[in-house]
């Protein structure tokens, strides 16, 4: 099983959350999560949920150009976002694009909106490039941690 297969098993959390990539490309990543389910006491979507939607997409670019490139696996380092309105319902689209695709390190915007287009909230993920790490011989799902693309 690959990475990219690895995500979206049923035990990974942007299965749990619903999140579906629609597109996905080293220079961009398009996908979608329900706010239903994602929320958080009040009512409105977590900022961490939208966190999750944001690392995940700039996630797939970050190992589609560290496979591309022959680099291995993109590990996230950092990540930072500004939540800019309040959700309850419906449907948050996010699109990551590359700010820059280096050797050793890839970096994404990722632009979270409302079904009405309107800006949710903008993140910046930062993800190192390694070598792909041995396969766990105690699992079958692959590198230990069975998740090579966040940290």
């Amino acid at each position: 099983m690959d990475t990219l297969e690895q995500l979206w098993a049923v035990d990974q959390l942007p299965h749990r959350m619903g999140i579906v990539v629609t597109e996905a490309s080293p220079e961009r990543v398009v996908g979608t999560m329900p706010v239903e389910g994602n929320t958080q006491v009040y009512g409105l979507l977590h900022g961490g949920a939208s966190c999750v939607l944001a690392e995940t997409l700039g996630s797939v670019g970050a190992l589609l150009h560290a496979a591309r490139a022959g680099y291995g696996v993109a590990v996230g380092v950092d990540i930072n976002a500004t939540h800019h309105r309040s959700l309850r319902s419906g449907t948050v689209t996010g699109v990551a694009t590359p700010v820059h695709l280096g050797r050793s390190i890839a970096s994404y915007e990722i632009v979270l909106t409302d079904e009405a287009g309107r800006r949710v909230c903008t993140a910046r993920l930062t993800c190192a490039l390694r070598a792909a790490p041995a396969p766990d011989p105690d699992t079958a799902s692959g590198p230990a941690g069975g998740n090579a693309i966040a940290a």
